[in-house]
């Protein structure tokens, strides 16, 4: 159990991937969300300076005075830019700017950014990683302990996510400093068994082959996910989702518990639905 308070025991995890699209926002979202549930104090940050949608899927995009480049440039505190989640206890976000670019980061900004949160107690670090590799991406993976690679069922998506695999392990803090290597994950999202059935997807064999990095989850495709994205409210949230039953799952074995994976198999229809569609 991690011993609450301590500063060297903050872990920093990013969520990434090559591609944009593949649900990193809403992954990140949940992912802090369930580690707050779990009575960690977490804080999630925004790195997609310029499109910020992580203060939208939170349902606080009305509070933010403050962002992460004010924080960066010492123009606000930490105690003014942080926001504390309405609905869960522990659960704080950090948003991006909207009417800056990436260059307003630097990695001595964002450096005394992690030193003033592991300061403040915090038990994990999320940070929400914009798409590609460019200056935005390596920033959110710079500082990284672990990251969940999130990927989805297509080519495109898996060759993008090796393409990060390579970065981590060269360019990450711990990759320059010769530390213990960053320790990876991989989350597959929208999967559809259907599909994979017929040839339209890859498998989850097929991308963990590809990939070689452990499994953490299976996230099924489901309109659950952008209805909750809408209504503000990270998708782990809604017990009742298949999405939100997931994460939740994803988050055990985040913790290390053992979690058989589910909805890797299409349900079968019930004689109704076999008869009426």
């Amino acid at each position: 159990m991690l011993n609450i308070g301590s500063d060297s025991l903050t872990k920093t995890i990013v969520v990434t991937s090559g591609k944009g699209g593949v649900g990193k926002t809403t992954t990140s979202a949940s992912v802090a969300t369930g580690l707050a549930l779990k009575g960690f104090k977490t804080v999630v940050i925004d790195f997609d300076v310029g499109l910020r949608n992580l203060d939208l899927i939170m349902g606080c995009e009305r509070r933010v005075v403050y962002d992460l480049v004010n924080l960066v440039n010492q123009e606000s505190s930490l105690h003014q830019t942080l926001i504390k989640d309405k609905r869960v206890e522990n659960l704080y976000i950090l948003p991006a700017s909207q009417t800056r670019d990436k260059d307003a980061l630097t990695i001595e900004g964002i450096a005394r950014v992690m030193h003033k949160l592991k300061k403040s107690q915090f038990d994990y670090i999320v940070c929400d990683s914009p798409a590609g590799i460019e200056k935005g991406a390596k920033m959110a993976l710079y500082f990284a302990d672990e990251a969940i690679i999130t990927t989805n069922p297509e080519v495109s998506s898996v060759r993008d996510s090796d393409r990060i695999l390579g970065i981590l392990q060269s360019e990450s803090k711990r990759a320059k400093m010769n530390e213990e290597p960053v320790k990876e994950h991989l989350l597959i999202t929208r999967y559809n068994p259907g599909r994979v059935r017929e040839g339209q997807m890859l498998s989850v064999d097929d991308i963990v082959d590809l990939l070689a990095i452990p499994l953490l989850g299976i996230i099924p495709e489901s309109s659950s996910v952008l209805d909750s994205s809408n209504a503000g409210k990270p998708v782990i949230l809604v017990p009742e989702s298949e999405a939100g039953q997931a994460y939740s799952d994803a988050i055990d074995r985040l913790m290390g518990e053992d979690r058989p994976h589910r909805f890797m198999e299409t349900r079968k229809k019930g004689l109704l639905a076999r008869l009426f569609g």
